[in-house]
């Protein structure tokens, strides 16, 4: 917690980080903040205003502006409060990184070009092609070496203009930096130019786990790691998950991976025999239509299991050039496939109406019309449409 002053407050507009419609709130200047500002591949703190709560911390020049949703008085003095459980875990990630980044480059000469402190998972742009599995494996080991060794980690100012800057780790200052340069040393390993938050001994990031590597941009890597209490929610999650598998199939940890691909293998033997039933059931359902003597001129069907390819089946077999066909498959509560089919004319002019009637969409050629349909529960009245159009066309049926 920290008190301090407001100095300005103005209205203004935030854009939530998934999307959505802008949220109306304030921007609000402090006499100084204990709320790091977004920057340097670090996400912004979050606390409280008073009661207050701070959504969103971003810089401006040498300002942090925090975005609140409701007014504070310019002048008034308040008591700022930190989400530590946040700020910690961002510390354990950043200061993770700088470790991992310079065990890297003293090992192997690998740079780091760039880096990310996600939400779930953390990953640094390495400056080469490829990193093997055993160099993954000997880096996890170094770092956690390092962690154990209980290697202090301290922060200090240079001038702008001091020439220890030269010797100083770094990808560059923001071009409206002014000021002092704030240097991050972790004794003996790394001393690197950096605003974000840290911890202050590496015994504080208890330990580091590697998940692994991916191609990144162009001659890059991406290596993917977790620090701290990030590695032991990972290793919560995990535990939870294996106790469900067991659970389900009824065997141990060491067996669920065969145990999965056994029921892969049965899951596509049930599908490959549930597609040949549903053609031959399409091609029953289609002889005993024409079978029958009564009229031909409409056939309607809906059935709850099936695919595109069971109603053009059933088309085929019935024949399109007198009939109009109007088959739906799906549940009907909710959103399924619908085929519209018959002479070319009938169709290309019902067609649309017919999507336009099931809340879906739709696309023909050549006397056929399907796509998906987003209410089901409609098809009477598209049966009732299809009924108005062949007695148009009919009079005397």
């Amino acid at each position: 917690q920290f008190t301090t002053r407001v100095v300005s407050c103005r209205a203004a507009e935030l854009r939530p980080e998934g999307g959505g419609e802008p949220v109306r709130g304030f921007q609000v200047v402090l006499e100084d903040t204990i709320l790091f500002p977004e920057g340097g591949g670090q996400p912004d703190d979050r606390g409280l205003i008073g009661d207050v709560p701070v959504l969103r911390v971003t810089r401006r020049g040498p300002e942090a502006v925090h975005f609140v949703p409701a007014a504070l008085e310019p002048g008034a003095e308040v008591l700022l409060s930190l989400d530590w459980e946040r700020r910690f875990d961002h510390m354990q990630q950043h200061s993770g990184q700088h470790l991992i980044s310079a065990i890297a480059e003293q090992m192997f000469g690998f740079k780091t070009t760039s880096w990310e402190l996600g939400r779930q998972r953390s990953v640094i742009e390495l400056d080469t092609p490829l990193v093997t599995a055993e160099q993954v494996e000997a880096l996890e080991k170094s770092v956690n070496e390092k962690i154990r060794d209980r290697v202090p980690v301290t922060v200090r100012e240079l001038a702008a203009d001091d020439p220890e800057i030269e010797t100083v780790r770094s990808r560059g200052l923001p071009e409206d930096h002014v000021g002092p340069v704030r240097v991050v040393d972790i004794k003996g390993i790394d001393s690197n130019l950096c605003c974000g938050t840290h911890v202050s001994n590496l015994s504080d990031l208890q330990v580091i786990k590697l998940l692994g590597v991916e191609k990144g941009k162009k001659n890059k890597t991406n290596l993917v790691f977790l620090a701290g209490n990030r590695v032991l929610k990972s290793i919560e999650q995990s535990h939870s998950t294996e106790k469900a598998l067991t659970s389900l199939l009824k065997n141990g940890p060491g067996e669920h991976v065969e145990a999965v691909k056994r029921l892969q293998s049965s899951v596509k033997l049930l599908q490959k025999n549930n597609l040949n039933l549903l053609r031959d059931i399409a091609v029953l359902i289609a002889r005993d239509f024409k079978s029958k003597p009564a009229p031909k001129q409409l056939f309607v069907l809906h059935r709850k299991e099936g695919d595109s390819e069971f109603m053009n089946i059933i088309a085929n077999e019935i024949g399109t050039e007198e009939t109009l066909l109007f088959l739906t498959v799906g549940d009907e509560k909710e959103a399924g496939l619908f085929l519209l089919a018959g002479p070319v004319q009938a169709v290309e002019n019902l067609g649309p109406r017919v999507a336009e009637l099931l809340g879906g969409k739709g696309a023909g050629k050549r006397g056929r019309f399907q796509g998906k349909a987003a209410k089901m529960s409609r098809r009477g009245e598209v049966q009732a449409l299809l009924q108005e159009f062949i007695s148009q066309q009919n009079p005397e049926a």
